[in-house]
């Protein structure tokens, strides 16, 4: 492996996977109707015998054997596995594949077969894929009733009845018409044709096994409406399996009828197998046909290492990462699961490092591949939700953690949310319905006019050239799906501007921020990494006179035990919600301001901390507001009392090392040479960045001297009064650093825009070489003669941005000058209505 491939490698083994598509395991004790043999083929019979001869049986058994600690030789690990016993082998199996979720076919049977639940005693989460060939045979193999009683008609009602109960407790549907007619399915077959294929099958001997072309079709045609009107994935056997189908028609170029058919548009396939050996035709159809996904489980670990790498470079020449899922195809065997996922793991991490050396591919995208092809494009299209790190469908997984009489209520609504110019939440609700079916993969439309809006008036400032003409749409992310921990029937999502579908908008904030992190990477192969820390005052509401006043909710003073007890009911509910949204508390503790707090974040990749940071306020002032309280994240609601922050720690990293911090070569008051000539670049646009980050009027009543607050152009390590301040936090070296703090950031701030200037003025650092100043090592108001004042208004900031080519360039003229219009309209606003202030407590 590559050093510089080393994040890469980290993320591919360390991804807890969401396996797609298996089936049931069996019991130990079944080996001998079902030979362990059969873990490593798909033949049978006597073709089995020769299974020991492929390269595939002799790679897979040494990656077995190397798990077992035992000898390589089919009878040693035999051996193991029935000394050990299945929940011990299982337990093993499952630890090392690091499988989080299992999406189990249990229409394949097997002797001595598992049920569905019991798989819960190996991975957290277990959901049923329903085999619609398996339930067509159970209804006509029912001893109640009698095979020469079925019409067409009465089957069908009896057939979709079925499927329709237990649409709302699985995951997807399958079918195995490869198996039995081929992919050429007629999407159009006839009722007349179909109701003589019926009485063909049940002219036969039972059990009945459904082989007639006419049936399968109009069986599949019929369950395909189900999954529309559901909502539900089909997945679809394709390519090689054993010796019951006829591979020549298993191409998925035979789906052709079905995926030009406008009513089933919307229901998305998902073809198993990665179609080998028609891997490129798969890829095609995934390319060209919106509906089409593709799995490569059993491709992967059946074939040779070349085979599988080949198939999977097959998928992805053509395909959107985003469409391409990991499975193991596990079935019977716990060591099926494993080598699967072990092998996927590895043959991902070929196919992706050659991407990046080809330059298909950086290594962030490279990284974000990972996430995607391992879960979150599994967890999009089977509308799976992600929460405190386990995975649950609403109302259709089966979780260990969760008895099927408590599973929480459906959910109604979807918060799609944005964060605009001036800083401000807002959101757009989808009834969950609609959201699933339409607006998780078309978004919904937005006026230009949202991204020129200020905090006093909800339209465009003038001079944005943003008006109410025109629209964009906001895209989900579906990554940033979460349960409200306050509201348990609604989630929310973060969106993307986009002025099409998968065309960014360049006014999007959060476009911005990734934008200039690739550049940052493409010429420097570094990433940065933030960690905000969040002041807050809580008010509570007083009532006098017939008037209404938000008043401190204590008088405690900094640090204060007794000012922490009173809110600790308030902390733990947001400490736990912030938990199960998967932000991490790093401190918690009473502000110097009455009734002010703060919570502190720990430090992730930046474009995640500013997605974090929305929801850590979304969370906190959700929490404060139940307990008829406000929460304010303004800088300065009381003009008399300290001002409220949202500081920035910031560090460098390359092939997940810190390089901000120095080193024996070289050491700048414990920075590396690219953390100087970053944080260099920081400094030399720190007063067009506060535009960016201190980005109200309200916003300078708060940069003050002597209030640790930043108000001199200055930096010093661990200098509190300083604006950038290097740190040195416990377990690092005290004549090193590992990050900076930028303390002129606020909660008026939008944290992509934020962070977006920070990156691109570190970029002009790095770019230019430039240096650093000497620090200053005291209180900067001391050297208040020879410092240069940052902006004492936001006038002067906006005036600094007007003028930096460097923002203007990396950033974008379009965006910078919507920011520049809002500012200048909040600038004159409030000169003219002073008061208007006091209301600004219920906007930030």
């Amino acid at each position: 492996m590559e050093p510089k491939y080393a994040a890469l490698r980290r993320a591919v083994d360390e991804t807890a996977a969401v396996d797609a598509h298996a089936h049931n395991l069996v019991a130990v004790a079944a080996a001998s109707s079902f030979p362990f043999l059969r873990c490593f083929s798909e033949a049978d019979g006597d073709a089995l015998a020769f299974a020991p001869h492929s390269l595939s049986f002799k790679r897979s058994l040494k990656d077995i054997a190397e798990l077992y600690n035992c000898e390589a030789s089919l009878d040693k690990v035999e051996e193991f596995r029935k000394a050990q016993g299945l929940p011990s082998i299982s337990s093993k199996c499952f630890q090392a594949a690091n499988i989080s979720a299992i999406l189990m076919d249990d229409g394949i049977e097997f002797d001595r077969m598992l049920e569905l639940e019991s798989h819960k005693e190996f991975v957290p989460t277990v959901g049923r894929v329903l085999r619609i060939e398996w339930l067509a045979e159970t209804i006509i193999n029912d001893d109640s009733f009698s095979g020469s009683s079925w019409t067409l008609d009465s089957f069908t009602e009896t057939f979709l009845s079925k499927l329709k109960s237990v649409a709302n407790e699985i995951v997807g549907l399958k079918s195995i018409a490869a198996y039995r007619s081929g992919l050429d399915i007629d999407p159009c077959v006839s009722k007349t044709d179909a109701e003589d294929g019926l009485r063909k099958e049940l002219a036969g001997r039972r059990p009945f096994r459904i082989t007639n072309k006419s049936l399968i079709d109009y069986l599949f045609t019929c369950s395909l409406e189900i999954a529309v009107q559901f909502h539900l994935p089909m997945q679809i056997h394709t390519g090689f399996g054993d010796k019951d189908l006829d591979l020549r028609k298993c191409n998925p170029l035979h789906l052709r009828g079905v995926l030009e058919d406008e009513r089933f548009a919307k229901c998305q396939l998902v073809l198993l197998h990665a179609s080998y050996p028609f891997s490129k035709e798969a890829s095609y159809l995934a390319s060209v046909y919106s509906q089409v996904y593709l799995d490569f489980g059993l491709a992967i670990p059946k074939l040779s290492v070349q085979g599988m790498t080949s198939s999977l470079k097959e998928l992805l020449e053509l395909a959107p990462i985003k469409k391409v899922m990991f499975s193991t195809d596990g079935y019977a065997f716990p060591e099926t699961y494993y080598l699967g996922a072990r092998r996927a793991r590895d043959v991902v991490y070929r196919v992706l490092s050659a991407a990046c050396e080809d330059g298909d591919l950086s290594i962030q995208e490279a990284i974000d591949a990972v996430e995607d092809i391992f879960r979150r494009n599994a967890l999009d299209l089977y509308k799976l939700n992600v929460a405190n790190g386990s995975i649950h469908r609403k109302t259709t997984i089966i979780d260990s953690r969760i008895s099927t009489s408590c599973v929480e209520q459906e959910v109604l609504f979807v918060r799609i949310v944005w964060n605009d110019a001036s800083g401000q939440h807002r959101c757009r609700v989808v009834p969950a319905g609609r959201f699933y079916e339409i607006a998780k993969n078309k978004g919904v439309g937005l006026t230009f006019a949202s991204m020129g809006m200020t905090s006093f008036c909800d339209g465009p400032a003038d001079g944005t050239n943003l008006t109410g003409v025109g629209e964009i749409r906001l895209m989900p992310d579906m990554s940033t799906i979460l349960r409200l921990p306050w509201s348990r029937r609604e989630e929310m999502v973060m969106a993307d501007m986009q002025i099409r579908p998968g065309e960014a908008w360049e006014y999007c904030p959060r476009y911005a921020l990734r934008k200039v992190t690739k550049v940052l990477l493409d010429e420097f192969n570094v990433t940065m990494k933030a960690g905000f820390e969040n002041e807050f005052y809580l008010r509570r509401k007083l009532v006098s006179e017939g008037h209404e006043h938000w008043v401190p909710y204590d008088n405690s003073s900094y640090c204060s035990t007794s000012s922490f007890d009173g809110a600790s009911s308030i902390l733990q509910e947001v400490y736990s919600s912030l938990e199960e949204a998967d932000i991490v508390v790093e401190q918690l503790h009473a502000e110097a301001g009455k009734g002010q707090f703060e919570v502190a974040l720990k430090y992730v990749l930046c474009t995640l901390a500013a997605d974090n940071l929305i929801y850590a306020r979304e969370i906190i002032k959700s929490v404060a507001r139940k307990h008829k309280l406000i929460a304010t994240f303004l800088p300065k609601p009381d003009l008399n009392d300290i001002g409220s922050g949202s500081h920035v720690h910031l560090s460098l990293w390359k092939n997940d090392q810190n390089v901000f911090m120095g080193s024996n070569e070289y050491n700048y008051y414990g920075m590396s040479n690219v953390g100087e000539q970053f944080l260099a670049g920081v400094y030399h646009h720190l007063p067009s960045i506060l535009a960016f980050t201190a980005p109200h009027p309200n916003s300078y009543d708060r940069i003050q001297p002597n209030t640790w607050s930043g108000a001199y152009l200055c930096w010093g390590k661990e200098n509190r009064e300083a604006p950038l301040r290097t740190a040195c936090p416990p377990g690092v070296p005290l004549d090193m650093v590992s990050n900076f703090e930028i303390k002129s950031f606020d909660g008026c701030a939008n944290p992509h825009l934020g962070l977006a200037a920070i990156v691109a003025a570190g970029i002009d650092g790095l770019r230019r070489g430039l240096k650093l100043p000497e620090p200053i090592e005291s209180n900067p108001a001391d050297y208040a003669s020879k410092l240069k004042r940052l902006p004492q208004d936001l006038l002067e900031s906006v005036e600094s941005l007007a003028a930096d080519k460097t923002l203007h360039e990396l950033i974008g003229d379009k965006l910078i000058t919507a920011i520049i219009a809002i500012r200048k309209a909040e600038i004159d606003h409030y000169s003219k209505n002073p008061g208007a202030f006091g209301d600004l407590i219920h906007r930030y």
